[in-house]
């Protein structure tokens, strides 16, 4: 799904973001049907005038209050849109609606909601969006076209930078009347615009217009949503309350959702202190990325009464990857043999056996959990696509799989940092004094690792030590984090760990992680720095996938690409969601192939 800004082939009458009011457009040959919905390859599951989607409860009663839990050092903005100040927890989801909104249940589709209809024609070379007449923001303001257009402009100058990338496809944005809008997308084969142009916010013309976008702030905003702000202690907590007279709670896509009469959002500046806070009852409802409390914290009297739940739910999502991430804008990284040399020295089995309670797997994918990770050796037409940039691409692509680093079998750490050692030696460095040394500049290989998370540097000391006996000397750096927020935004590290996010259908949202344009763009997710022009192309290709079986071979080829430049070194993942929640609240029988979501979720009556 992609991001981005209008191109300057706009016409004559048609400047600034290009908004045309118009009492009609050029006929087309054949005008395409008004949809109630759209799958980014096929048709979507749910038919016209479904009820509700299958895993909800659309009888799920309203009421209560959802009490939730943010580790973080506070919150400065309600403005999630731009790059300044950090938002509050929730604001995307709870205050904002969308043109469309996706299914949990199907890889990408997504069905109208403040959009009534879409037209779109077999090529997708443009979109139609007809508005649902009862559409209202949260002041009893209609919603319109113009709002819409409004948006559009508002977000791709003034908003965050992914914004730019990922609607940069779009040459003309044309007002037909108040409730029908055209986005025009030019010489483009990019079939995902009208779905991810659909996930576009809404945001208030009237609100707006007088109002300074750019600067993050604490002024609540008028949103288009379920539910509004009401309540704020500045920077500790925020409080989401239903709207009562929401405009689409009846609606298909809205039936069984958003049933909390209020959301509230608590910070806390210690995970340690949030779970005895949870085990208190101070809030109802708990994610647990910790292997180790996972498998001590949950005990006690009220587990056994069955006052606190305990479960671990198994998921189809993709779980993308979450590893240690290089700054190859750095010198010391910008040689693949050393990131790579740096990668036989994190000991994930032992880590596995000594901190993870043998939970979690390790991660060589990209794309893991899902049929788009790459495995053993390119073949068919993920080949065929390998094979025309097989002068640019390591000759490891065509002929080992990836495969990350491993202490089992007959692999040791020694025998691991013996093949670092090599490495490191053909990349120039030669041990000096018990240091990494380069043997022509003199420098020695040492580096940062950036930290916001204190339960980390449990995982981080020992590949430090295992670093140091190579002779690379690595600095443990924890920082708070609004802190680490602001120096990732501006590439100010070294190595971090971050996990990239991927959905079930890969698109223009892979400009904003590994393409050449965004790698100098302060707040982009290209947070390696990737500048090829290989990986650019992979990434247009993916964007063009006229199908789903084309997809994922174009989707592969792009993961071993990216697995075999040893931009990270992978750290692990789980296929199951661990949860622990209060007994008052209640989800569906059913649990979407994407997971948990606590929106479909309800307090007892």
């Amino acid at each position: 799904m992609a991001f981005t800004w209008i191109p300057s082939t706009l016409t004559a009458t048609c400047l600034s973001v290009t908004l045309c009011f118009s009492g009609g457009v050029l006929a087309e040959t054949q005008a395409p049907e008004p949809k109630h919905g759209i799958a980014m390859h096929g048709e979507p599951d749910y038919k016209a005038g479904f009820s509700h989607f299958d895993y909800v409860n659309p009888d799920a009663p309203k009421g209560g209050t959802l009490r939730m839990a943010v580790v973080a050092n506070g919150f400065d903005s309600f403005n999630p849109f731009v790059i300044r100040g950090v938002a509050a927890a929730g604001i995307n989801t709870y205050v904002y609606d969308t043109l469309l909104v996706p299914s949990n249940d199907e890889p990408f589709s997504a069905y109208g909601l403040i959009a009534e209809t879409l037209e779109t024609p077999e090529d997708r070379s443009y979109v139609i969006y007809n508005l649902r007449p009862e559409a209202r923001f949260q002041d009893g303001e209609p919603i319109t076209a113009e709002d819409v257009a409004y948006s559009f402009k508002l977000l791709t100058t003034e908003g965050h930078p992914l914004y730019r990338n990922y609607y940069a496809e779009v040459s003309n944005v044309t007002v037909e009347n108040k409730h029908r809008i055209r986005f025009d997308f030019g010489a483009t084969q990019n079939r995902e615009l009208p779905l991810i142009l659909g996930q576009m916010p809404v945001l208030p013309k009237h609100y707006w217009q007088d109002r300074a976008f750019d600067e993050s702030g604490l002024d609540i905003p008028v949103g288009s949503g379920p539910y509004t702000i009401g309540g704020v202690d500045a920077g500790r907590s925020v409080t989401f309350k239903r709207v009562q007279d929401y405009w689409a709670a009846d609606l298909g896509v809205r039936k069984g959702l958003f049933n909390f009469d209020a959301v509230r959002y608590d910070y806390y500046s210690d995970d340690t202190v949030a779970l005895e806070a949870f085990k208190a009852g101070n809030y109802d409802f708990r994610l647990e990325s910790s292997a180790k409390n996972w498998a001590t914290a949950y005990q006690g009297d009220k587990f056994s009464s069955g006052m606190i739940k305990v479960e671990a739910l198994k998921h189809e999502r993709p779980v993308g990857m979450q590893a240690f991430v290089f700054n190859t804008r750095r010198d010391k990284f910008s040689d693949p043999q050393v990131r790579k040399a740096i990668s036989y020295a994190f000991d994930f089995d032992w880590a596995n056996r000594n901190l993870f309670y043998n939970q979690y797997r390790r991660t060589d994918s990209y794309f893991e959990n899902s049929d788009l990770a790459s495995s053993g050796l390119p073949s068919g037409e993920e080949l065929a696509i390998l094979e025309r940039y097989r002068d640019q691409l390591p000759e490891a692509v065509f002929t080992e799989p990836y495969s990350p680093p491993s202490t089992t079998g007959d692999s040791s750490l020694r025998d691991n940092l013996r093949i670092a050692i090599g490495l490191l030696r053909d990349a120039g460095y030669a041990i000096k004094d018990g240091k990494m040394t380069h043997t022509e500049t003199g420098q020695t290989l040492a580096f940062e690792m950036l930290l916001h998370q204190k339960a980390f540097e449990r995982v981080v000391l020992p590949f430090k030590g295992n670093l140091e006996k190579l002779g690379i000397d690595v600095d443990v750096r924890l920082v708070d984090t609004n802190q680490y927020i602001q120096r990732v935004r501006s590439f100010d590290f070294d190595v971090i760990t971050q996990v990239l996010p991927q959905s079930d259908s890969p698109g223009n949202e892979q400009r904003e992680y590994w393409h050449s344009d965004t790698a100098s763009a302060k707040g982009s997710r290209n947070y390696m720095g990737v500048r090829d022009p290989v990986v650019d192309d992979l990434i247009d290709l993916i964007i063009q996938a006229p199908d789903r079986a084309s997809l994922v071979q174009r989707v592969r080829a792009l993961d071993r690409m990216l697995l075999h430049s040893y931009y990270v070194v992978p750290q692990w993942h789980l296929d199951v969601d661990r949860i622990a929640y209060w007994k008052k609240l209640h989800r569906p029988k059913k649990t979407p192939k994407n997971g948990v979501d606590l929106i479909n979720w309800w307090a007892e009556s």
